[in-house]
């Protein structure tokens, strides 16, 4: 069933058009995520489908019976109410119902109803029938309902009775998309829905939204996010949109194999097309000849020509250097607390060692102090206790999430020219040029920027300052996918150290070389990237469970002459239960094997068929099935071995 369906739709804002005969369309229970450079108009297209905007043309179609939800991009909850009583507010019908049926079971005990055999049949038929209703709409668990979300989006430690109205604006952030998912509207739209939420958070929201039955229209710039949750990519480029099958890794294969069709089709027609002017040219003046290169002629005129493909649209280009290399002791933090004046410690006893060319991430909920401590190692917050050593020849350069160093009434030129008056202005605009800064742009106010554009004048700070230790706070915030990418290649390649904090789970796994988590009492270190930080985190909560039951089992061996053989027979028994698992899971694999192995060689039975490789849609299909059939393959098989070694 389709839920939303644009059709040629036409933007403009005075003469600029911003978007194009755009085409989009929304199953039921499909998951799509609108990309785009930062600027193209994704927030414009979601404003047009919920009717904040018009539009000049085209049409925007959504059924009467469907029900949407829209979050714009961080629109906070503005209310007076109370947190729990805001959340109720989205079952006043079902409470209503609720309230009528405590009337109906007064009534039912009230002596001159039951007298009334006639009345008393009549309020027991409609309040079996209200009940039904109650019970079919959800009435029984909607408050269950609303503390599962409120927990999910950290809010279970409130006070349920604290008023929105003194929460930060993050956290009203927050309550606002709570307040929307409990609604449970039948397309759900949601423009960078990611802002504000932690790491824990965005993993919760990531297993909701898996199983959310209605369709879901979003925008976000995390790509970890958006390969966990979508199955299908518009990208909206040059004003036009282009719809792509699978989630953003799926979307960035599609669309590198899709512009080397399209350029090998296109040169084969100029080939062709270069070969038959040729020929006209050669011919068409000898009589012999000259029927033949007519011929060719009209050929040529009816010949429907190819656009060059459109390449991808410029990029940002830079890269970081250091102007000196550091000592191989970079930073040593040994058991260091912090905090805010007349307030217990944000968090305490955290140790630990940065080397040279190490790049570390920096994780735990928000609140916990992560871009204080960064401010801790900067010098701008006071140490409690502990200390900081420093490695020698360090420089260090810090990117600032708010981007506080900049100076929001000099323009962007003066910007970089003041902190570096010996470079000409040819050479500052270059340095510009290379963050997409070009022309007149250069003379706008740092104020006039946008949340991308600032992002991009800080970057552009950080890499003239050649510092060998950059302490990055949430460096990929406000940029958009394809600049993440440029940021990321530059740091991989970067001589120096990196310590940063980031929320952006992929960012962290092609950047960090280590992962520390920030807690209340210190910090726990992991030697691998964040897949690995999580594999090992599961790995501990699974022995922790496992030594939680084998406590408890211990507990009630009597009497204590016979502990140590329960905690023997505890040991055996959730050994001999791990191995019937382990080989339950090997029968298991070897049945997906071979029901794997079955849709792989129907599938390239397909590809053989004429009807199929002659083409390219078709072939583009299968041979992605082919490849997620074999991918998956190899991951069982990986899994298979190990089961058996184990």
């Amino acid at each position: 069933m389709i839920i939303l369906q644009v059709q040629d739709v036409t933007k403009s804002f005075g003469a600029d058009v911003i978007l194009s005969n755009i085409k989009l369309e929304v199953q039921k229970g499909e998951r799509i995520a609108l990309v785009g450079r930062n600027g193209a108009g994704k927030s414009t297209l979601l404003r047009v489908i919920t009717g904040e905007y018009s539009y000049d043309s085209g049409h925007v179609m959504i059924p009467k019976d469907v029900k949407t939800g829209y979050l714009a991009q961080d629109a906070g909850l503005d209310s007076d109410e109370s947190i729990w009583n805001e959340m109720l507010s989205v079952f006043e019908d079902l409470r209503k119902k609720e309230k009528k049926l405590r009337e109906m079971e007064a009534r039912m005990g009230d002596p001159e109803v039951i007298a009334n055999d006639a009345e008393y049949e009549r309020l027991l038929k409609d309040y079996d029938a209200l009940q039904v209703t109650f019970k079919d709409e959800g009435g029984y668990q909607y408050e269950a309902e609303i503390r599962t979300v409120l927990h999910g989006f950290q809010f279970a430690d409130f006070d349920r009775d604290t008023k929105i109205n003194t929460l930060s604006g993050g956290q009203k952030t927050r309550l606002a998309l709570a307040k929307l998912l409990l609604t449970k509207p039948d397309l759900l739209i949601l423009d960078e829905p990611t802002n504000h939420l932690d790491i824990k958070t965005l993993t919760w929201l990531e297993q909701y939204l898996q199983s959310y039955p209605g369709g879901i229209l979003i925008v976000s710039h995390d790509r970890y996010f958006l390969d966990k949750i979508v199955t299908t990519v518009y990208e909206v480029s040059r004003k036009r949109s282009y719809r792509f099958t699978g989630n953003y890794s799926n979307y960035l294969e599609q669309k590198a194999e899709r512009f080397a069709q399209e350029m090998k089709e296109f040169e084969k027609q100029q080939d062709q097309v270069a070969k038959l002017e040729d020929f006209i040219q050669r011919n068409i003046v000898r009589a012999s000849t000259t029927k033949r290169a007519q011929s060719r002629r009209k050929q040529l005129e009816k010949m429907e020509l190819k656009e060059r493909p459109a390449g991808a649209e410029k990029s940002a280009s830079f890269s970081f250097e250091i102007e000196r290399q550091s000592g191989n002791d970079v930073l040593k933090l040994e058991n260091v607390s912090t905090g805010y004046e007349d307030g217990e410690p944000l968090f305490k006893n955290v140790s630990v060692a940065i080397n040279r060319q190490d790049s570390v991430a920096i994780v735990g909920p928000n609140g916990i102090g992560k871009s204080t401590l960064l401010k801790v190692i900067r010098k701008q917050l006071p140490l409690i206790s502990g200390d900081i050593r420093y490695g020698s020849g360090l420089m260090i350069s810090h990117y600032d999430q708010e981007q506080a160093d900049l100076h929001s009434r000099k323009t962007l030129l003066n910007e970089l020219w003041d902190d570096y008056p010996e470079k000409t202005e040819k050479e500052i605009r270059s340095i510009l040029g290379q963050f997409l800064f070009s022309g007149d742009d250069v003379l706008k106010l740092v104020t006039e920027l946008s949340g991308g554009q600032k992002a991009r004048l800080a970057l552009a700070k950080l890499m003239m300052e050649k510092g060998n230790l950059l302490l990055l706070d949430e460096p990929t915030n406000h940029l958009d996918l394809d600049s993440k990418e440029i940021l990321e290649q530059a740091l991989i390649h970067y001589p120096g150290t990196i310590l940063f904090v980031s929320h952006d789970r992929y960012f962290i796994n092609r950047i960090a070389t280590k992962v520390v988590e920030l807690a209340p009492t210190g910090m726990t270190e992991y030697l691998g990237d964040y897949d690995y930080y999580t594999e090992k985190k599961n790995e501990m909560k699974a022995r922790e469970e496992i030594a939680a039951r084998q406590k408890a089992e211990n507990a009630v061996n009597t009497p204590s002459s016979n502990q140590g053989n329960g905690t023997k027979n505890s040991i055996d028994k959730e050994a001999k239960k791990l191995d019937r698992k382990r080989q339950r899971r090997i029968e298991e694999i070897e049945g997906l094997l071979e029901g794997l192995e079955t849709k792989i060689t129907s599938a390239e039975a397909e590809l053989c068929k004429p009807e199929v490789f002659q083409d390219y849609e078709k072939t583009q299909e299968f041979q992605s099935q082919l490849d997620a059939l074999n991918e998956e393959m190899e991951t069982l098989m990986e899994e298979w071995e190990e089961l058996q070694n184990a």
